[in-house]
């Protein structure tokens, strides 16, 4: 048995339910977000459901400091997007970032070794201090979606902007719900001229 197998057993990863998005570009992250921010490429590993496999993962890398998660997630991803032609032009991975008192508070940002796995893979550069969250908000995925979408006001800010000058960015983050949190961050790394932008969220909530 292998490390990683400790946080998601063989048998655990056949159960998870795959999306395979990133085969196909009329995919439901695509679609959240068309008409709201220009992306390139948009994809999500897995499908989030209350009280499913999914969501003890989650739980488990959010709260109990199972940061393992998000690294074997991210190595799972970067395995495919690696071998999607779409997906190798990506210059820089950045997460979605914590609020300052939020980070502290747990410790870690759930996505970073998410992010650090998928730019190995893919061969990009890793910037998590450029995306700056400037408001605290509370956890949003066990809202229903309107409360979801009506409660997330998150500013974001960009510390600089040379080194993402003409970059395609992938913009990574644990769960997609209305989008309204990828958008937020989209505006503001669109402030940066020639910046493309990608997503990837290790879920997207059914």
């Amino acid at each position: 048995m292998t490390d990683n197998e400790l946080h998601i057993c063989t048998t655990c990863r056949h159960q998870l339910p795959l999306t395979n998005f990133h085969f196909d570009r009329s995919n439901a992250v695509h679609k959240m977000l068309y008409g709201r921010i220009k992306i390139e490429e948009a994809t999500a590993l897995l499908h989030f459901s209350k009280k499913g496999i999914v969501q003890q993962l989650m739980h488990n890398l959010k709260y109990r400091n199972h940061e393992i998660v998000g690294q074997v997630l991210g190595e799972w991803l970067g395995e495919e997007l690696k071998h999607a032609e779409t997906y190798t032009t990506i210059d820089v991975v950045i997460p979605v970032p914590l609020h300052k008192a939020k980070q502290k508070e747990r410790g870690y940002n759930q996505v970073d070794k998410f992010g650090k796995a998928l730019a190995k893979a893919l061969n990009a550069d890793y910037n998590s201090s450029t995306l700056i969250k400037t408001t605290a908000t509370k956890t949003q995925v066990f809202k229903d979606r309107l409360k979801r979408s009506s409660n997330i006001e998150a500013n974001f800010t960009i510390s600089e902007s040379d080194t993402l000058r003409d970059k395609h960015v992938l913009l990574v983050d644990d769960i997609i719900t209305t989008g309204a949190t990828i958008e937020a961050c989209a505006n503001a790394l669109f402030t940066i001229d020639g910046l493309k932008l990608s997503v990837a969220t290790m879920a997207i909530t059914d």
